[in-house]
């Protein structure tokens, strides 16, 4: 099989990939954020560690809100035009014409929720959620409607998939359980059921950048033929199997972004790989719980998804 056919079989969960595929995702520095060097610098990472899917990070902010001081002020944010996202799309159809023939190209897509949080803050959008949920969500509506532009751009582009990331579910950032479901939900799917129907390789990531979970239940029912997540739920530690199960699909992480790919040997990042293939479900791809560091030596992610390769099913 070659990586678009492995790839597109494991995601469908009509055949066990003939060895254990891998892919890490890192953000280049800023001088690789906008045109050609952004083309050249993903394919050139892609290539040197032979990864089994190319993945574009999104470099492109969401235009700041400083005029959002109160949850009412969400109804009526200002939306960017279509053509925010010109920049982003011209290095995506640069990749894609590219690296196509060969993998999967998949895009990295953010929530509202998160789109919400970089134009303001972190902060400010949970306290507006506590003190307002329907009125701020009413913002995170409008943030959805304008990215699902940028999904169909990026389709009709040719792209494979979307790496859809989404927070607002992590243990403690809201004293009502229910906030996540009704206000925060909504937008997520209101994208992401889309991008489902339209693509055939698309990874759930259940971001835990800005805190921890205690519980993924609240995910299960999401889109994606592959879910992406931290093996660390509380107090407790759970296997990549039990993950699987708990979804219904295909797993990826394995592997943690701070660990042994950043501080180990070449020897000792084979080895925790070993282990962590061996334990694996079937329907899997070794990768890390989130974006690694990225000052991160691509020689230790080669040597990590090297050994997945050799781990044979």
């Amino acid at each position: 099989m070659n990586k678009r056919e492995r790839m597109l079989r494991l995601a469908a969960g009509t055949a066990e990939p003939d060895h254990v595929p891998a892919a890490f995702f890192l953000h280049f520095d800023a001088d690789h954020h906008r045109g050609r060097p952004a083309v050249d610098r993903h394919l050139e990472y892609f290539r040197a560690t032979g990864m089994d899917f190319v993945k574009i990070q999104y470099e492109h902010p969401w235009p700041k809100l400083p005029g959002v001081r109160r949850p009412a002020d969400w109804a009526s944010i200002e939306v960017p035009k279509v053509d925010h996202f010109d920049e982003p799309l011209e290095v995506i159809s640069g990749i894609v014409k590219a690296a196509k023939k060969d993998a999967l190209v998949v895009v990295t897509l953010y929530s509202a929720f998160m789109h919400a949080a970089h134009a303001t803050s972190a902060e400010l959008l949970t306290e507006h959620l506590r003190e307002d949920p329907p009125a701020t969500a009413e913002g995170l509506v409008r943030i959805a409607e304008r990215v699902l532009l940028f999904v169909r751009a990026c389709v009709k582009l040719g792209v494979d998939g979307f790496y859809m990331s989404t927070q607002g579910g992590e243990s403690g950032r809201f004293g009502n359980p229910s906030t996540f479901a009704r206000f925060i939900r909504p937008s997520d799917l209101l994208v992401m059921n889309e991008v489902q129907r339209t693509c055939a390789f698309n990874i759930l990531h259940v971001c835990d950048y800005h805190g921890p979970y205690d519980d993924l239940s609240p995910y299960r029912e999401y889109p994606g033929h592959i879910v992406n997540c931290g093996t660390r739920l509380g107090s407790r530690t759970v296997t990549p199997r039990e993950i699987a199960s708990l979804f219904g699909r295909p797993f990826m992480g394995g592997m943690d972004r701070h660990g042994v790919l950043v501080t180990g040997t070449k020897e000792q990042i084979r080895s925790e790989v070993r282990a962590v293939c061996a334990a694996a479900p079937p329907l899997f791809i070794l990768g890390a719980d989130c974006t690694v560091p990225s000052d991160v030596a691509w020689d230790n992610l080669t040597a990590a998804i090297d050994e997945a390769h050799g781990s044979g099913r």
